[in-house]
């Protein structure tokens, strides 16, 4: 029974594998035609069935950095206060429950939320800075808990002998349990900026543009970017041909961003895990 469960188990794990090597090689074989340097550099022309995609590659960038910029302070501030200094009284626990359901959320939510406060009420129009900041409330939650077990996953033996040794509370987590819980804080950025970077409906509402051929030159600009261009000319209707093979190719570039944005934040997971087992 026990061979048979692993086995279960195995097989299931390696039809996840295949199942994301079968999305990746559809993706690769219709995208890879449309790939070329024009269209990677250019801009888009002809109601974005000819030219280029570079001013939505800079704005997916622009607001994955903004939201980021706002959500990993805060959420992992967020998360040090409820494990290292609220307790566990009826406070940390509502806050836990209320961030369990602001994750649940639908995105679109969000952004109407942020189209009703940062376009609308705070004045920022459709700008990088609206989005940004309604993405980094979207991903929030994610990294608030993700920091919150990393901090929970240290021992309080180390907690303990650093206190013993006369450091404050302050002194120990940014000395022995931040440094240490740190790898794996990064993974919770992995995920916020995989989810940010594939979000649509948010941006609809606070920063995308349907046709914007030029770069932003302020936060307060508008952009365009991969998710909604995707859709855009996903469901225009207009040269479907052309815009089929745009969409595909669109695709395998926002994969490829998201892939090398991985790829750089488990290399510096890496090099911290590897520094505080040194340490």
């Amino acid at each position: 029974m026990q061979k048979l469960m692993f086995g279960l188990f195995k097989m299931l794990s390696y039809m996840t594998i295949l199942i994301l090597f079968v999305i990746l090689g559809f993706i690769v074989y219709r995208g890879a035609g449309a790939i070329s340097w024009n269209f990677l550099t250019g801009y888009p022309e002809e109601g974005m069935t000819k030219g280029g995609i570079f001013p939505a590659i800079v704005g997916t960038l622009c607001l994955v950095v903004g939201s980021m910029v706002f959500a990993f302070p805060i959420g992992v501030m967020s998360g040090i206060y409820t494990s290292e200094y609220a307790g566990n009284n009826w406070l940390v626990k509502f806050i836990r429950v209320m961030t369990n359901t602001l994750s649940g959320v639908p995105s679109i939510v969000f952004g109407l939320f942020g189209m009703t406060l940062f376009v609308d009420t705070f004045g920022f129009g459709d700008s990088i800075l609206a989005g940004s900041l309604t993405l980094g409330l979207l991903v929030l939650p994610l990294v608030i808990r993700t920091t919150e077990e990393a901090m929970k996953a240290i021992p309080d033996s180390f907690r303990q002998g650093s206190l013993s040794l006369g450091a404050s509370r302050l002194q120990t987590i940014w000395k022995v349990t931040l440094p240490m819980a740190f790898p794996n804080i990064i993974t919770g950025l992995i995920l916020a900026v995989g989810r940010v970077s594939g979000e649509t409906a948010p941006i609809l509402f606070t920063a995308a543009a349907y046709f914007l051929p030029r770069l932003p030159h302020s936060i307060f600009d508008q952009v365009m970017a991969l998710p909604y261009h995707l859709y855009v000319i996903s469901t225009s209707g207009t040269n479907i041909e052309a815009s089929t093979k745009m969409a595909y190719g669109t695709a395998l570039v926002l994969i490829v961003i998201v892939l090398a944005i991985n790829i750089t934040a488990t290399l510096l997971r890496n090099h911290f895990s590897k520094k505080v087992r040194t340490n």
